[in-house]
């Protein structure tokens, strides 16, 4: 059995989807990017500050669930430029503990929605 998670604290799908999916004690999330929740306009800055906002539409999606970043086990990030993967990585690595980290994997892609610069998803276990 599913059951949809949504939450106003993090951007509407711009496609049919959802926020994220949870089944049993597992939950996935969709790609997010970093739009803002409340003004629907996409953060334009540093890739430090888009990569900000992503991990904070992320929290809120996770809160939805009852859940935390303590709880994801793997992310997948997507990223335009491999040339922004230590920057995106500072940021991506404040919200985590460096002893138990999810699994990851990191790829170039050329291109994303909306043409953002970085898009991350994640799977949680409670």
């Amino acid at each position: 059995m599913k059951k949809i998670i949504s939450t106003k604290n993090a951007p509407a799908p711009i496609g049919p989807y959802s926020q994220a999916v949870l089944t049993g004690n597992t939950l996935y999330t969709s790609g997010q990017i970093a739009i803002h929740p409340e003004s629907g306009e996409i953060v334009k800055g540093s890739i430090k500050e888009e990569t900000k906002q992503v991990m904070e539409n992320l929290k809120a999606v996770l809160t939805a669930a009852e859940m935390t970043f303590d709880d994801v086990v793997k992310t997948s990030i997507f990223i335009s430029d491999m040339n922004n993967f230590s920057a995106i990585n500072s940021i991506y690595s404040t919200y985590f503990d460096d002893d138990t980290a999810p699994a990851r994997e990191t790829v170039e892609v050329a291109n994303l929605p909306k043409f953002v610069n970085v898009e991350i998803s994640m799977i949680a276990v409670k």
